[in-house]
């Protein structure tokens, strides 16, 4: 079936549930007293919506045509008739669009997404659950550091694997450890057992995403690197944005166990896409044949990794001191979670529109310089602000920074290593990552100050590493990568 007709009639079907939902259950409720006509009508709905998203990802995929149709057909879902006035269009121009092959790299973004799910899907239940099996607040806040903290080793280890054995067989091996781990959640009774499973999760989780990257990173056009590193940032902030409120809510009506057990058999799907499409003969043949290389600490490289670890000490900072804020300022704790999508949101927009292009034309470096000071003026602004629409102002700035970031960072490894080597590069790149979410949230807690000279001190710390940044990118370019220090 053409997945044009497949979104079709997902999107009419979505429509009508939608109407159901707003002219006949809605009434039901408020002018009948029949509250359970809008639980019937709108779990209806709910379950043809996820269906229809379903589908703009699938004809997103197959067709590959301009994301601002897929776009336009998740808006659509939001308006009443709407959907029906698409597919008059949709109707009137299918026999434009054929079907294309399924593209491998999508499998790979989808891989990174599951990663990135997995992680932010632990965020708002982790440590409620620690503390549901008696584990005390110093206990559980291990328990969640765990994670974190295995995750860097695994990082490591992950990328010598990659460039000694292939991003094939580390993605295979990533994909089902990771998912054993999370199924060994349902067998979880008390707090030293949910300690060794949060152990292996962190550990065993990251073999997945430096393999994952360094696929990427070799199927890489040379002169799309920017834009093709902020398509993949993308799917990471749809992670961001997605995964907390899938954990909280699924969690709620389950259980944490459960929610885990779902992303395991996600894990499970895509390693099976894994072992069918991406198996390549020349992969498996370079690994034979080629020596593999050392991992020279370049200048690049050196530049890559400052921007990893700033650009997660930002993050681990923001998590930490943003719903401390809110707190003080007297607004609900849900603003904080709001505040965070307003960011990722932006990001995502810039990711994933025509604007990813200018990420080919702008020098990483400057990128860089323009990123960090976007999200180092954000942080200072964020300790001195407490009206409302002005901290949704800065967060947009905070999304602008990181999407800046994001891609530049990326680009700058993949100039500065060689094939042979990229696989240790992501792994040491994806450690500091982690290292970096761990000292600025946790390292915060040590500083005996106050929450907005805390938020003013990251802020100057990321200005100042932002204005060094701009000054190299001002120097002529004389390193390369067989220049400097190997590891």
């Amino acid at each position: 079936m053409h997945p044009i007709t497949i979104l079709r009639i997902t999107g009419i079907l979505d429509g009508i549930s939608l109407l159901l939902l707003l002219g006949i259950a809605m009434p039901l409720k408020y002018w009948a007293d029949l509250p359970f006509a809008v639980t019937l009508a709108g779990s209806i709905h709910g379950g043809i919506f996820i269906g229809y998203i379903a589908s703009i990802i699938y004809t997103q995929i197959r067709i590959q045509w301009k994301i601002g149709w897929s776009l336009l057909a998740f808006l659509v879902a939001f308006i009443p008739f709407g959907n029906f006035c698409f597919d008059v269009w949709l109707k009137k121009h299918q026999s434009l669009y054929d079907v294309k092959p399924l593209p491998k790299l999508w499998i790979v973004y989808a891989i990174i997404m599951f990663t990135f799910i997995d992680l932010f899907t632990q965020l708002p239940v982790m440590s409620t659950y620690a503390t549901s099996l008696g584990a005390s607040v110093m206990i559980a806040g291990v328990v969640v550091g765990m994670y974190s903290l295995t995750n860097t080793f695994g990082n490591i280890l992950s990328g010598i694997f990659t460039d000694k054995y292939g991003s094939f067989i580390v993605l295979c091996t990533g994909l089902l450890m990771t998912s054993i781990s999370l199924l060994l959640y349902n067998f979880v009774n008390d707090v030293p057992e949910l300690i060794i499973v949060r152990f292996l999760h962190g550990f065993l989780g990251g073999l997945i995403v430096p393999a994952a990257f360094t696929y990427l990173a070799n199927q890489m056009d040379s002169k799309k690197q920017g834009s093709q590193s902020a398509v993949t940032g993308s799917f990471i902030g749809i992670a961001a944005i997605c995964g907390p409120a899938y954990g909280g809510i699924m969690a709620s009506r389950t259980s944490v166990p459960f929610v885990f057990t779902t992303i395991a058999a996600c894990g499970i799907i895509l390693l099976l896409a894994t072992l069918l499409f991406l198996r390549t003969h020349s992969e498996s043949k370079q690994h034979k044949t080629e020596k593999r290389g050392k991992l020279i600490f370049n200048k690049g490289i050196l530049q890559a990794y400052t921007g990893a670890f700033f650009l997660m000490f930002s993050q681990g900072a923001l998590a930490y001191l943003l719903p401390l804020h809110i707190d003080v300022l007297g607004y609900s704790s849900r603003l904080s979670g709001t505040l965070m999508s307003i960011f990722g949101l932006v990001a995502v927009a810039i990711f994933i529109l025509p604007t990813n292009k200018y990420f080919d034309r702008i020098p990483p470096l400057v990128s860089f310089s323009i990123g960090l000071a976007c999200m180092g003026i954000s942080q200072v602004l964020l300790g001195q602000s407490s009206e409302l629409m002005v901290l949704y102002s800065i967060m947009v700035l905070y999304g602008i920074g990181f999407a800046f970031l994001f891609p530049a960072v990326n680009s700058l490894l993949v100039q500065s290593t060689t094939k042979r080597m990229r696989g240790k590069a992501y792994g040491y790149f994806y450690a500091l990552f982690s290292l970096g979410v761990v000292a600025g949230s946790s390292g915060l807690g040590l500083i005996p100050a106050s929450i907005s000279t805390q938020f003013s001190l990251i802020g100057i710390l990321l200005l100042v590493c932002a204005t060094v940044i701009y000054m190299q990118a001002k120097q002529p370019e004389t390193d390369t990568v067989e220049d400097s220090v190997e590891g």
